[in-house]
């Protein structure tokens, strides 16, 4: 198995959180000129994008669109910012995200599993809300015994964690809406 491509973070796939199929309102331009366009946040990197798609993509929300490379029916694509979403797209962009844990959920219990300390004195698992020093050494005590294998295993096993799976959900909309954070665990920022 080849690791051309494992540092790639540009996602594969984006899950779509709206589709407009006459583009942005906002676009002054006449109707014949406009592509219906799609936001959708990135699978394996959490990114914001928009994507401007063929006359014929057909797509819906919550569907999977390839991004890197970019699939048949996209024309362009460009990173944007939570406050660029639509409102149909901000309120979907959660149950994308749930959808996105859900389809692999091995690799964000895996984050209980790998998370490592930042600095000295602060460690990756106390970005997350609700988690502080003693929960914190609750997970790292009980990874060490042996690794967790389900959202189920860590909420069982880790005393006074209750939804580890919500934990995350709520970390990665804080990235996804927040501008100025200093850590970023999941979700891929373009810098200006």
């Amino acid at each position: 198995m080849s690791d051309a491509g494992a540092d790639d973070p540009s996602p594969t796939t984006a899950v779509v959180v709206d589709f407009l199929p006459r583009g942005r309102p906002e676009d002054d331009r006449p109707q014949y000129q406009k592509s219906p366009v799609a936001f959708a946040v990135g699978e394996s990197d959490f990114r914001l994008v928009e994507i401007a798609l063929t006359d014929d993509a057909g797509v819906n929300i919550g569907d999977r669109v390839e991004i890197d490379p970019p699939g048949d029916n996209v024309k362009t694509l460009r990173d944007v910012e939570y406050d660029a979403l639509s409102s149909t797209g901000e309120s979907e962009l959660e149950y994308a995200v749930d959808e996105i844990i859900d389809a692999d959920e091995q690799r964000f219990v895996d984050f209980y599993n790998d998370a490592q300390p930042i600095t000295t004195r602060l460690h990756v698992l106390n970005l997350l809300p609700g988690i502080g020093k003693k929960l914190r050494n609750n997970i790292l005590d009980e990874r060490k015994r042996k690794p967790f294998e389900s959202f189920e295993e860590v909420e069982e096993r880790v005393s006074g964690l209750h939804n580890p799976r919500e934990v995350l959900v709520e970390r990665i909309m804080e990235e996804l809406q927040e501008e100025d954070l200093k850590y970023r665990i999941f979700a891929r920022r373009e810098e200006a």
